[in-house]
């Protein structure tokens, strides 16, 4: 069975992908630098749950620290997941420096070992956020060359040089396209995670435009799914993993609000420009080359992640939200 190093082993996605790997029989060493662009006890949380499988280990590593391309040299792997990102547009205007280091410095750090070190596939994260200004639906063979932030241009960064590695090295790379990814233990920085934690507590809630912005929602069982399966491809490949129906903002907060039984206080803003106002996926490749499409309804996803929420009460009311 191949070693596989991951990273962002306890980030939302990278947690639940570990999770599914493990549960295969995968040897996985995860890295994660554990920083605190939100809540570290989601972070701790995640990692605890993965602890008890004696084929995970962990060492706690910023991707972009030369140090990682040793931790690649004595660990050996054949195959590298690169999960790990600094997530989110907005917080991206603030600080661009942290995203380009992580999400591109990193992502070259790993590239070089993957080349040196003998490491045959190499599977990277990106984002939904790269299709800004392209008509839908997205598809993968649009030019995606209008980033409208930086989180957007790291992650585009990213693609475009793992091509390069491709190119260049002969290295499988496969570049997974996520689209609004949500689920138990998600992002409190997220809409879905925010607005359970403050209609539950009776505060309001922001939304930036009316609500009619439309996302394709997509459960993180889903996901973990799809991105396990890009482990089947050879070459180079990107493909959108992305929820099959889209739904407004408001018929989200409709749901939150019917399995809270509570009504939401929402204060409408303007809308943002560096969002973007509708996002709908072409998964067409991803049913094609991965036999992927998503099974979990956004009725029944909200319901999960009301349901672990509660569950998970004790702690999870104590969660810090950053504005």
């Amino acid at each position: 069975m191949d070693k596989i190093l991951l990273t962002g082993c306890c980030g939302f996605i990278g947690s639940k992908v570990t999770a599914n790997l493990l549960q295969e029989g995968y040897q996985v060493l995860g890295l994660d630098e554990m920083n605190t662009s939100y809540d570290i006890s989601l972070k701790e949380y995640r990692l605890q749950q993965l602890q008890s499988n004696k084929n995970f280990s962990f060492i706690k590593q910023n991707i972009a620290e030369p140090e990682t391309v040793e931790i690649v040299k004595s660990f050996s792997p054949t195959i590298i997941f690169n999960l790990a990102a600094r997530a989110g547009v907005r917080v991206s205007i603030i600080d661009p420096f942290v995203y380009f280091r992580s999400n591109l410095i990193g992502t070259i750090n790993l590239l070089q070992a993957t080349k040196d070190y003998g490491v045959k596939k190499f599977i990277l994260s990106s984002t939904s956020s790269v299709y800004a200004g392209e008509a839908m639906p997205f598809s993968e063979d649009l030019p995606v060359n209008r980033p409208i932030s930086p989180y957007a241009a790291s992650k585009k960064s990213a693609e475009v040089t793992c091509y390069t590695y491709h190119y260049l090295y002969g290295i499988d790379v496969t570049i997974l396209r996520y689209f609004t990814v949500y689920g138990p233990a998600g992002r409190p920085d997220m809409s879905i995670f925010k607005f359970i934690k403050l209609i539950d507590e009776g505060k309001e809630i922001i939304v930036f435009g009316d609500g009619t912005q439309s996302r394709n929602f997509t459960y993180i069982n889903d996901i973990a799914d799809g991105t396990v399966r890009a482990l089947k491809l050879n070459g180079f490949n990107t493909v959108n993993l992305g929820g099959d129906k889209t739904n407004t903002l408001n018929e989200l907060i409709s749901l939150i609000e019917h399995y809270l039984n509570k009504k939401a206080s929402i204060s409408y803003r303007k809308f943002e420009k560096t969002d973007i106002y509708a996002t709908k996926a072409d998964i067409r490749r991803a049913k094609q080359l991965l036999n992927w499409e998503p099974k979990t309804s956004l009725d029944e996803g909200v319901k999960n992640t009301v349901a672990w929420y509660k569950e998970n009460y004790s702690w999870t009311k104590d969660i810090h939200l950053k504005e």
